[in-house]
């Protein structure tokens, strides 16, 4: 059996070295769905009207070049997975076009406007977990390397907080099964769920500052049975058994600590849980997480404890992990 001590000094050495242990993970497509999507057109230049009429107001006629739009929508999931936030636009209209209209703009591509894009994604209890920032050009093609689901739009990811902090990549339109209802500037945000709106998707490619990944160590993988000994071809874990293994850049935790410290000595009770949702896959099958916190006395390092499915196969098993939705690389360990 591995001391603890032994244990916690093979961990903070991988803990040091963790950057170059590290594997490049799969890519990470988040499917943003959204609800009750209005667009509120700016319709009128007199900022007393703004918001100011509770009912539902009609679309407004076709909106001049260099028009202004604002479009709020709730965000009900992320692949899948039930969530809560919101997503912000503020578009411009440019309506570029290789043979234009009069009041349209000449240029060598199809775009529709210039966009910024505010994520703000939630659990379902309302507890933040990240924003997702992008700017670029709504409307037209999708850009080369989009995700194949993507309808339209090019935009660049320029950053994140929370869970997404540092991350890059691209963002564009998804699916629409029902159309973003259009309304007046005038009309009162306060009932847009009453009066309702579109339904559709935001496909958002992401490269992130660093993927959670399973700690490696000289033995193999940072796999532990309940004593706190390897897991190995030896001694081979269990269906139902609980394991406890060690994973680096889980992200933000709460309690909430400053960047860069260790986490504090467990005492009384007091453990930082991992803020973001963490998801532990057995040969690609969801394990049910037990635990998600960070490991005492050590930077960037986590504890989760999964129990094995009960119908994993003897053999080697892949074992994989994801948080916030950015998953890591998988691993193998032996299942008896």
């Amino acid at each position: 059996m591995l001391s603890i001590g032994k244990l916690l000094a093979a961990l903070a050495c991988a803990s040091a070295f963790e950057a170059g242990l590290a594997q490049t993970g799969p890519s990470t497509i988040l499917e943003v769905q959204l609800e009750n999507c209005v667009s509120y057109v700016g319709d009128v230049s007199d900022p007393s009207r703004f918001a100011s009429d509770p009912n539902r107001t009609p679309a407004p006629a076709g909106l001049r070049n260099f028009g202004t739009t604002l479009f709020l929508a709730d965000i009900v999931s992320v692949n899948g997975r039930p969530a809560k936030g919101v997503a912000v636009i503020s578009l411009r209209t440019i309506n570029l076009r290789a043979s234009p209209t009069p009041g349209q703009a000449i240029a060598d591509t199809v775009r529709n406007s210039i966009s910024d894009y505010a994520l703000e994604i939630l659990h379902t209890d309302g507890t933040p977990i990240g924003s997702i920032y992008a700017s670029g050009l709504s409307g037209g093609a999708a850009p080369p390397g989009a995700p194949l689901a993507a309808a339209a739009s090019s935009n660049a990811v320029l950053g994140g907080t929370g869970a997404f902090l540092g991350v890059r990549g691209q963002l564009g339109g998804g699916p629409m099964p029902v159309p973003v209802r259009s309304a007046s500037v005038t009309e009162d945000p306060l009932n847009r769920r009453i009066h309702g709106g579109g339904r559709f998707s935001i496909l958002v490619h992401l490269i992130p500052l660093e993927r959670p990944e399973i700690v490696n160590t000289a033995m193999g993988p940072a796999i532990f049975h309940g004593d706190f000994s390897p897991v190995t071809a030896e001694k081979p874990a269990r269906p139902g058994e609980l394991l406890i293994m060690s994973v680096s850049s889980l992200g933000p935790v709460t309690p909430n600590l400053d960047p860069g410290q260790p986490f504090p000595a467990y005492q009384d009770g007091n453990v930082h849980v991992v803020n973001s949702p963490v998801e532990v896959t057995v040969n690609g099958k969801s394990a049910t997480v037990v635990n998600k916190i960070g490991w005492p006395r050590l930077k960037n390092i986590y504890r989760v404890d999964f129990v094995v499915p009960d119908d994993a196969g003897a053999g080697m098993a892949t074992l994989g992990v994801s948080a916030a939705w950015i998953a890591g690389t998988e691993v193998r360990f032996a299942v008896r």
